[in-house]
This record gives C-alpha cells, structure tokens and sequence, in this order.
C-alpha cells in the first residue's frame, strides 16, 4: 500500500516524484489493443495515463449500468498497472473530450425542467447514483488499496461554465464521502475568471489546461495557489480535434510542442492531451456550438503522438527526446503485433431504402405533437416523423420549431429539400399536387454540444412542431431509429433512387490486420463493421477514411453496412491499407 499526497511537491510515500502523463481514452480504444497503446505511452518516458470516464457510457439508461467490453475501466486500469503506471482518473459526470454531450447521458434532458453542472438538487441526485456504482469500481484501484490511481478529478473545466462552487463541493465531497482517497484535483484555463471560477482550493488542487505560453500560464496559477504546491498542466494541448466541414486536418508541429514542453518539465508536470486520441465510435462524437453547429470527426486523431490507429509520429520522437533529458526511459517490449491490411475492392451484395425496411426497424408512437428524441426514451441516431398532412394545394409556410440538428423533408416518400442547424426555422413553401400527401421528416442527431453554454439546449429531433401554413400540424407517428438493431434490416424490401438507403456489403479474408474504409463516393451517414458502429461518415471531410481495427474483422465471411441518408452512394466500397485524410 501507498500514499500519494500534493504538498509543496506531488509526493508518493514521502518522496517527490515527476508526473508525466499522457491521456488515453478506453471508451476510443478497442480493449484488445488497450496493452499496446499503454506500452508505446510508457516507452515515450510517461509514468502515468489519464483518462476521463464517460457518463453516458457508463449508464446508457438510467439504472442500466455498463463495464464490460470497451468500457471496463477496471480492466484498463488493471493493465496500466502491469506496466508499473499510475493513474490519473477524471470521473465526470461532465469530461467535456469533444464526446457526446460532454458525457453526460441523455436521458437526464426527458425531464424538461434539467438543469444540468450546478447545485440542482435533482441533477445531483442522479450523479450521486452514478457515482454510488463508478466508486464500486475506482477505489480498490486507489494507491492506498495497492492500486495505480494517484488523483483523481472533481468535474472538469467547471471555470469555463460557471462559478457554482456550491456544486464544486458538492461534487467533491460526493467523490470523499463515496471513498475517494486520493487527491482531488480541478483544472481549467488560464483565461478570463476561468482557473477562479473551477478551483476549491480547500478540497481540490488547482492544475491548468493550455497549449502554449506556459511560463505565464504557471505564473497564474502559482499566483491561484499562494506560491505553494507544485506546477502542472494538466491538458497540455499538443494538437486539435476536427469539425466535419474543417477546411483540413488539424495539426501541430512537433518542434513548438517540444519546447513548450522543456519548459513545462523545467518547472512542473504534465498531461499530455492527448497522447492517442482514438475514434469516436458509434454515434459519441461531440459538437461544438457558437456562431453554428460544428459537429465533431469520427476520427479524434488530435495530432497526437500516437496516431488513431496506433502509429507513433515524429511529434512521438521529439517528446520522447525532451523527456530523455528528464528523466531516464525504460526499455518497453511490445507485445500485440498490429499489422495493415489492404482488402481491396468489395461490391455491394444488396441494397433497401429506409422506407421500405422502417417497420422492421421500429415500432411507431403515436403523439398528438412531435416529440423529441429523448421523450421516446431514445439518446442517438435518427427519429423519423409521419403524418398526413392532407390534400393538393400551396404550402406558403412550412418552418420546424426548436428543432436539431439535420432534417430531410420528403412529401410521399420523395426528397423535398435538406435542412441543417440554423436553416431549420427558415419558412419554406412548396407545391402539393397529390391528392392525399404524407409528410415524413428524417431528423438526425449529429452529436450534442459538449462545451459551453449551449449545452442545456441539446435535445434532438423536433421539440415544439411544425408549422403548415402558420398553424402547428398535429396528429404524427414517431419511428426511433438508434440504430443499434441494425440485424433487423431487411434486404429483401425495395430500394428507390434518391432517398435514405441501407447498403450491405460482404467479403471473406483469411488473415486479420487493421484497414481503413475509404467513403469517398458516398454521401452521408454512419457505418457498421460486423454489427458493431464504427461511426459517421460525410463527404464535406476534412476525414476521408473510417478506421476499423482488426479486432472488430473475422476470419471468413464479414459484413459492412454503410446508412447513407443523401442518395449518394457507389456500387463499391474500398478497404486500404493506407490511413490519412
């Protein structure tokens, strides 16, 4: 057993020691490959990983609790240990990580009066269950129970929020009262009122998070600590995150990230964030919200040391070398051989349009009013509305109220237009010419913001109506498509040009490696590798490529199922060897 403690240095049984960190996701890394990136983390001189925990993984409905598969982070942890790291944890119920809704779950945002990261009794109420199981699993793992946890987190980045410390504490002795041993810790940006605003320094140590201008930044926060405890950056930002719509990846070079970290390691501790990004899986990527909607990449790259799939970069080589000047780098073995495969070319085998499959896919609910994705007990994907919007004549006002995020209109089963973000509310008008005419909306969760002040306003689909010739329409059928039934499509239904379509493809392999799906040629929508969501695709980039580790392939025969909601789409699909954008 150990202590670790924070008092004019970060001391573990007495004796200073160095942090030097690196953050790693489990919730982005397939567990198969959880040893081997924390192996390349350790053989760049870091001596411990940090990983924020997701909410919304973690209980994906209220009460159903998950810590299996690619969210046991016991097991993470476990590993980490074998390797003689220790462990930075940050617990949420708010990790911001550019990940959906900043990890908070969804179905908080059913109950219309949430009010979520403050002294909200009913919000708190929620978490404190949450925290009554994650704690089951984070305490054993404490260095004072012979585990590699050394700090852990009170929310995260709370100053660029708000300035409730009455939730801070409450957050805080929530972790103490639910056996958290360890330090506690805040970080936020040196900006602003924002390291002022997130830091209780009575129970949590206040570290910073920036990319550049350290000596300042350290400057401040020594200012913050009265000139006592030590230094650390606990987000050093080596890199960025992409938006779908970027102009390009984002990068950094590799020779002004060094030198911040010179100085960094001349007069404190860090964490790099991110030391390997990873991908967001499924349906988690995140959203940031300021002048428009700015929905996050599959691929959460960062520019990071390690790539997405797990390859180290010259910025790996020029940390490394700084770190060597610190402090001496252990000899690292690797142990899980990774290798790249190029599958070439695969036809479609079949192909059936959303309209001709829905039934199979869901069951309707009926409503008076358009309900919101999180009224039908639904957190991601799509919801399809329908109703009959009556005879032949002119539309002159066709809006949708308090509606997110990307909607497609289509007047009997034809595409009438595509609206997204701030064109939503904009007055439409058009032609009827059916005698009787159903209205079908598909509308798309394109991941919540996860930052910011926009984020109590993230509830998906359509919340208050639509307008018909200024007056609310009534009477509809709601379809949830989450799409995490994707077995129930049935091939054997029709496919019509134009409209959102289901397209399968098969192929055989012998040998098992890592391949990149290359969506170029197809419009927009989400894949699926043997069942499992390896994430949105959209042809505006900056991403061009979906990463599909080879854990997620099979011997023998294997299955993609591309959801393309535009009618832009190919009669092939290719799976290089080749990564990028």
């Amino acid at each position: 057993m150990s202590e670790f403690a924070i008092k004019d240095e970060f001391l573990l049984d007495g004796e200073p020691v160095k942090i030097i960190s690196g953050a790693l996701h489990y919730f982005r890394v397939v567990p198969e490959y959880w040893r081997d990136r924390l192996e390349k983390l350790k053989a760049m001189g870091c001596n411990t990983v940090e990983t924020y925990v997701p909410w919304n993984g973690h209980e994906p409905k209220k009460g159903k609790f998950n810590f299996q598969g690619i969210y046991n982070i016991a097991e993470f942890i476990s590993i980490a240990q074998d390797l003689d790291l220790w462990v930075i944890v940050r617990p949420s119920p708010y990790i911001c990580a550019e990940w959906e809704f900043g990890g908070l779950p969804a179905w908080l945002l059913k109950d219309e009066n949430m009010r979520i990261r403050c002294h909200y009794e009913p919000f708190l109420r929620h978490v404190d269950d949450y925290f009554q199981v994650l704690f089951e699993q984070l305490v054993p793992l404490q260095v004072n129970h012979g585990g590699p946890i050394i700090m852990m987190q009170v929310e995260n980045e709370y100053g660029g929020y708000g300035n409730d410390k009455k939730y801070l504490r409450a957050i805080a002795n929530m972790m103490l009262e639910k056996g958290c041993v360890v330090p506690l810790v805040t970080s936020d940006g040196p900006w602003h009122d924002m390291l002022e605003n997130g830091s209780i320094p009575e129970l949590a140590f206040p570290t910073v998070n920036c990319g550049s201008n350290l000596k300042a930044h350290f400057k401040k926060l020594k200012e913050l600590n009265n000139g006592t405890g030590p230094l650390m950056v606990m987000e050093f930002w080596i890199g960025w995150f992409d938006a779908w719509g970027d102009t390009e990846h984002h990068t950094r070079d590799e020779k002004s990230a060094a030198q911040e970290l010179k100085d960094i390691l001349e007069l404190g501790h860090v964490n790099f964030y991110m030391f390997h990004g990873g991908t967001n899986f499924g349906f988690m990527s995140g959203a940031n919200y300021y002048e428009k909607l700015l929905p996050d990449t599959t691929s959460y790259d960062y520019d990071a040391p390690l790539t997405e799939w797990g390859d180290t970069t010259p910025k790996y080589e020029a940390f490394k070398q700084v770190i060597s000047q610190t402090s001496k780098l252990p000899k690292v073995n690797f142990s899980t051989e990774i290798i790249k495969k190029d599958y070439g070319k695969i036809l479609y085998k079949n192909r059936v349009s959303l309209f001709a499959t829905l039934d199979s896919m869901a069951e309707s609910i009926y409503s008076d009013y358009t309900m919101p994705m999180e009224k039908l007990d639904q957190n991601y994907g799509y919801v399809l509305y329908r109703t009959n919007i009556g005879k032949k004549r002119e539309i002159e006002d066709f809006r949708l109220i308090h509606a997110n995020d990307r909607a497609h209109i289509y007047i009997n089963q034809e595409l009438t237009f595509t609206k997204y973000d701030l064109e939503l509310p904009v007055k439409e008008s058009f032609e009827l010419t059916a005698e009787e005419n159903i209205l079908d909306i598909l509308v798309e969760n394109m991941g919540r913001v996860n930052y910011s002040i926009k984020m109590e306003e993230q509830r998906k689909g359509i919340k208050n109506g639509v307008v018909i010739n200024g007056a609310y329409q009534s009477e509809w059928q709601h379809y949830s498509l989450p799409l995490d039934n994707i077995e129930m499509v049935d091939f054997n239904k029709d496919f019509k040009e134009g409209s959102a379509a289901f397209h399968q493809f098969q192929f055989e392999i012998e040998e098992i490696g890592d391949t990149f799906l290359d969506f170029q040629g197809w419009g927009k929508g989400v894949a699926f590798v043997n069942g499992f969501n390896i994430g949105r695709f959209w042809e505006i980039g900056p991403q061009t490529k979906l990463y599909i580790p080879g854990p997620l392939l099979k011997k023998g025969m294997n299955e993609i199922v591309l959801f393309e909601t535009e009618g832009v789409y190919r009669d092939e699909i290719y799976l290089t060897d080749k990564p990028g954008y």
